[in-house]
């Protein structure tokens, strides 16, 4: 292609372009007509009152739907950088060290899942959101025992057992649903949760034929609930700022060449998953043991008997 050529088709690019910019209801890129197809004539112009219809709900939803300003999304984005930034283990060090780099296991230590005290940055993470609260098994707890003290229990107890229920074998399901329907939902339930009635008879309709998420909405419910109401007053309360001053601030570790080739080789393996799992269903059981109700009959029989 020599220069007269390429200069003259730049010369009608402009054209076209100076063209399509007088008349703006011009429509001139093939682009549109392979997506839309041509325009329309006079002939294929009659719309049905269905189509009008139609037509009308769309431009009532795309004036009513919420827009929000790039200024506010932008300051959105800042708050949320800036609030977990000292989290990210891309931006911040891993305290006290990094367990792949110095093979040094204290960072797993003091970030197992059920640890008797929790790091600092830890309990800061709870108050981000009550998602990331119940993330953390450690922080549950905590917050477990803010709601034993309110005696208010019940609404984290069904969310648990929603979310078992959801990761249990099948053959189980019938009988999970039978037990938390008269645990929770059941008039008269020891933990009955107070869900509005159309929840209610929703998720008492599913449990007649039960399956892994028959209770979403139920849960779901209850957890903006505790998120609206529960998680607020959890952060404000004696508890959590108990637990900001026991939490721990390790310091970082600065190894020397020598104590690095020393971790090397001590190096040992990590609890395996499995022990984890074994170690929280104990404690699962003992919780369970603990919460439930005490046979008084029962009891004064095994007392006869040891006389």
């Amino acid at each position: 292609m020599n220069e007269n050529t390429r200069g003259f088709g730049i010369v009608v690019r402009m054209r076209r372009a100076k063209n399509k910019m007088n008349d703006p209801l011009a429509v001139t890129d093939h682009t549109f007509f392979s997506i839309s197809g041509p325009p329309c004539t006079n002939e294929d112009s009659k719309i049905s009152f269905d189509q009008y219809r139609r037509m009308n709900i769309f431009y009532q939803q795309a004036i009513m739907s919420s827009k929000v300003k790039s200024s506010v999304s932008l300051g959105a984005m800042v708050k949320f950088v800036t609030t977990r930034k000292n989290h990210d283990p891309f931006l911040a060090l891993c305290l006290p060290s990094n367990p792949w780099q110095t093979d040094s296991d204290a960072y797993w230590t003091l970030n197992m899942r059920r640890v008797e005290v929790a790091t600092k940055m830890r309990v800061e993470r709870w108050s981000f959101s009550f998602f990331e609260l119940l993330s953390d098994l450690r922080g549950r707890d905590d917050f477990k025992v803010f709601l034993k003290k309110e005696f208010s229990g019940e609404n984290l107890a069904f969310w648990e057992a929603a979310e078992e229920m959801k990761y249990d074998t099948a053959s189980s399901m019938t009988t999970k649903a039978a037990t938390i329907f008269k645990t929770f939902l059941a008039p008269g339930a020891p933990r009955w949760i107070n869900i509005d009635g159309r929840t209610m008879g929703l998720t008492v309709k599913g449990l007649e034929h039960p399956h892994r998420y028959v209770l979403d909405a139920a849960q779901t419910h209850v957890f903006l609930l505790m998120k609206k109401d529960t998680f607020f007053r959890y952060l404000k309360s004696p508890v959590y700022k108990e637990s900001q001053k026991k939490a721990l601030n390790p310091a970082p570790h600065n190894f020397s060449p020598a104590q690095l080739e020393e971790n090397a080789r001590n190096r040992s393996l990590g609890i395996h998953p499995i022990i984890l799992w074994q170690q929280e269903e104990e404690e699962r059981a003992k919780v369970a043991l603990a919460s439930a109700p005490i046979d008084v009959k029962a009891m004064m029989s095994k007392i006869d008997r040891k006389k």
